[in-house]
């Protein structure tokens, strides 16, 4: 060999320039998990070696876990202290799907943490997070980073060993064939024995534990965090991520950029996490929601959710599968999908000091601030929203009394909200804006302005006439379950304090139901807002009603009704 030095230093060069090492050390801070034998074939599981380079990296102090281009098949992958993983281009972390007799598998699910009893208050998916793709506990100074994939096929979403894949499900407009559709199906439910067990579980008053129990082998999230502190996600993607894309649970210094997820159920949840940034995200989610702020009891304590961001986003509720592909389809989901922003259900903590900015609404529901569960929800701006095709309330404010929590619990409470500059098209006749709150615990301090609404309309006088009846304390407070309301462009109830101020609604057709309902409802005040007129129907319906101001309201006097 002519020149041994310079093969050398080309062969040093191309480990260097490939990420590979002849040994499983690091280059410069970079751990390939190829040098620690993953494949990458798709086939091989990789994740005994995902998890010691992960391993090697924190040993050394820290560093990036580098998954080159290829699909890595993995179960369990444990994120480490100072320790991020980056998706090369082309590279995808594919969730391997369980054995039928669950041999092997997903780290097991850890105990419900808090006192006894806890595992009553949260349903299975929010209490356990061992039980997942990448999960990580009680960490400091972590990130996962792009541009790659992760790839839950082999998760679940709540019930069986995984979910079907999109492929996998029968379309409603296959044709007459649906019989032998559905045969071709795997078989993908949990053993016999497990589900006896489940089936034989005793919940508490809330209906939990209960039938999303899951047991060890069973993988149900792509991504979760408990207890982490300094955390990154930035451009990587997820697909079909089971009951939650990504779950952090008591997250602090968290910043989410530039993801795309396009899911089987919830996309991005922080639960009683704080100074949260989370920025130019497109979440698809059909089946479930979008961005979900949430201050759940499973850590075993009330924590609040505060200090949020939520900015450049866009949420829908296509077809899974069709936004990462572009084509937005529409087949699957003939209505509209979950998609949407919500605070909520999950509210024990409460939320303080959240603002939401330049989000954009398409083919799902829409904005829900929910406090049900006897936190405090307050100091809320929300502002330049987008929305077409919304299939329920554009923007829903509930207060409730579901109280699901250990004794004592106090009362619910929304205040102090402004929401601003929204426009929304073609929204369903059903219900327009809805303000709910319950007897005695209104909702305080709510300020509208600059929306603009269209409605499909056609609502019926039979219609108008409709009572809505008090809502059951333990039904979820979904808008849907109050039914078709008997006004078209708002409803409030046990509200104080509320100021509409340059809106505009309009209907596609006549609406024969008013246009703005308000029950027990204290210092209300219209100022600039436009209201269609209908032959015969009146544009408000008021009961109950103290201090009613209209001023500079087209074709409407102004006047202060106390």
């Amino acid at each position: 060999m002519r020149h041994p030095k310079l093969l050398l230093l080309f062969v040093a060069a191309l480990c260097v320039t490939s990420g590979f090492s002849a040994s499983p050390a690091a280059h410069d801070g970079r751990f390939n998990v190829r040098a620690f034998g993953a494949t990458g074939d798709g086939t091989t599981l990789d994740t005994a070696a995902i998890n010691q380079a992960i391993e090697a990296a924190a040993a050394a102090g820290g560093g990036t876990v580098v998954f080159p281009a290829g699909d890595y098949l993995s179960f369990s992958i444990h994120l480490k202290s100072h320790v991020a993983l980056y998706l090369g281009a082309g590279a995808t972390i594919v969730a391997a799907e369980p054995p039928a007799d669950l041999s092997s598998g997903y780290d097991a699910p850890e105990p419900t943490p808090g006192p006894p009893g806890t595992d009553q208050f949260e349903d299975f998916g929010h209490s356990h997070w061992h039980n997942s793709l990448i999960w990580g506990e009680d960490l400091v100074d972590i990130g996962i980073t792009g541009p790659g994939r992760i790839y839950g096929r082999g998760l679940s979403r709540g019930s069986n060993r995984r979910d079907l894949l999109p492929e996998e499900r029968t379309l409603k407009d296959v044709g007459s064939d649906v019989g032998s559709q559905e045969a071709t199906r795997p078989n993908l439910k949990l053993p016999e024995a497990v589900r006896a067990a489940i089936a034989a579980i005793k919940p508490g008053p809330f209906g939990y534990p209960g039938h999303d129990t899951l047991p060890a082998g069973v993988g149900n999230k792509a991504i979760a965090l408990k207890n982490c502190r300094n955390v990154i996600f930035r451009d990587f993607t997820i697909y079909h991520g089971g009951h939650f894309a990504i779950l952090a649970t008591g997250v602090d210094n968290w910043t989410v950029d530039g993801l795309k997820i396009d899911t089987n159920r919830d996309g991005i949840d922080f639960d009683c996490c704080q100074n949260v940034r989370v920025a130019n995200c497109t979440i698809n989610s059909p089946y479930d929601d979008g961005i979900c702020p949430k201050a759940s009891f499973g850590l075993g304590y009330n924590r609040p959710t505060e200090n949020v961001t939520i900015t450049n986003c866009q949420v829908s509720g296509y077809d899974e599968g069709t936004l990462l592909d572009g084509t937005r389809q529409r087949k699957v989901m003939g209505k509209g999908g979950t998609g949407r922003i919500k605070l909520g259900t999950e509210a024990n903590g409460g939320f303080r000091n959240i603002t939401i900015s330049n989000c954009v609404f398409e083919y799902c529901r829409g904005l829900a601030l929910e406090e049900v569960d006897g936190g405090q929800l307050e100091d809320v701006t929300i502002s330049n929203l987008t929305m077409r095709d919304i299939t329920n309330a554009p923007i829903y404010l509930r207060l409730g009394a579901r109280l699901r929590g250990p004794e004592p619990i106090g009362p619910s409470v929304i205040r102090r909200i402004k929401i601003d500059n929204v426009v929304a098209h073609n929204v369903a006749a059903q219900s327009g804006i809805l303000i709910v709150g319950e007897p005695g615990q209104p909702i305080e301090d709510v300020t509208l302005s600059n929306i603009f609404i269209d409605f499909a309309g056609g609502g019926t006088k039979e219609q108008a006439g409709r009572e809505v009846p008090a809502y059951e304390k333990n039904r979820y407070p979904e808008p849907s379950n109050l039914g078709t309301m008997p006004s078209w462009g708002l409803f409030a109830r046990h509200v104080k304090n509320l100021s509409l101020d340059r809106i505009e609604l309009r209907t596609a057709q006549d609406d024969f139901r008013p246009v703005v309902m308000l029950d027990d409802a204290h210092d209300v005040t219209f100022s600039a807002v436009k209201l269609p007129q209908v032959a015969g129907v009146p544009a408000f319906n008021l009961r109950d009603v103290h201090t009613f101001t209209t001023r500079d309201c087209p074709g409407l006097p102004d006047k202060t009704v106390e």
